[in-house]
């Protein structure tokens, strides 16, 4: 069996169970250790957070059932899937956002990008590639998930995401673009018969039909009002965190197959 990678969109699905120090423990082990004496409870707490700071943790659930299911890939010959009707309306809009994001930013032209790269822990097939920078593109589903107020990202695996494509392919900065963009009119008439479906009507009536046009296109909206942007740099510290737990994810994957 091929040794465990994980894929880039993925791992944040890995990383729980990581022993970060806070901010103040960390000040608390280089104060401790610089003083000649310490009381019985300061030796205490140091040895503890010593002890925290060098000791693996265990994988957590999260991370072993995301294996399991890689286990099952490889002997199956099969991938899980999985689909949604934001997945759906991201993958059909994805081109058209792209070239949005090159329009409002001024970029000119964007190539989206189609080479995968497959690395030693991880690997991937980030959206755009530039020069210095990796661009991923989101299609939020309706204004209402689209973070336009939002000052920090709203979703942090996409953070763990960006520092593995950046990894891959030796770029230091990212850019993280949400997208507001028109729903793809199936998807609004899947939305509008289930509504149909679920209030007793027989059909959907032209008046239904167009209620769900005018709730999910934004024609009427300012484009600003429409795109999102959050930007962070490459760090080499996330990088060795990411390669030891796919170290300890190929380790629990051993002991399984093992096991079989």
């Amino acid at each position: 069996m091929k040794d465990f990678k994980i894929r880039c969109s993925a791992i944040s699905q890995i990383m729980g169970g990581t022993n970060d120090l806070t901010d103040n423990q960390i000040k608390t082990i280089e104060d401790y250790s610089s003083r000649e004496k310490l009381t019985i409870k300061q030796a205490e707490t140091l040895n503890n957070l010593i002890e925290k700071r060098d000791t693996p943790p265990p994988l957590l659930q999260t991370a072993k059932t995301y294996c399991d299911n890689w286990i099952k890939e490889q002997l199956y010959n099969r991938r899980k899937e999985f689909t949604s009707k934001m997945t759906d309306k991201g993958l059909i809009m994805e081109d058209n956002s792209i070239d949005f994001i090159a329009d409002q930013l001024g970029y000119g032209f964007l190539i989206k990008n189609e080479e995968y790269f497959p690395g030693k822990f991880m690997h991937g097939t980030p959206d755009v590639i530039l020069p210095d920078t990796v661009i991923d593109v989101k299609n939020s589903w309706d204004c209402f998930t689209f973070p336009l107020l939002d000052d920090e990202i709203p979703n942090n695996a996409y953070w763990w995401q960006g520092q593995g494509y950046m990894h891959l392919t030796g770029r230091k900065h990212y850019k993280l673009i949400y997208v507001l963009s028109d729903t793809p009119e199936h998807l609004i008439a899947r939305e509008a018969y289930w509504y149909a479906k679920n209030n007793g009507y027989e059909e959907v009536s032209t008046e239904i039909f167009n209620e769900f046009m005018d709730k999910m296109t934004y024609s009427d909206i300012p484009d600003k009002y429409k795109l999102k942007k959050f930007e962070f740099d490459y760090e080499p510290e996330a990088i060795e965190k990411i390669e030891s737990q796919v170290i300890k994810c190929r380790n629990y994957i051993n002991s399984k197959i093992a096991n079989l």
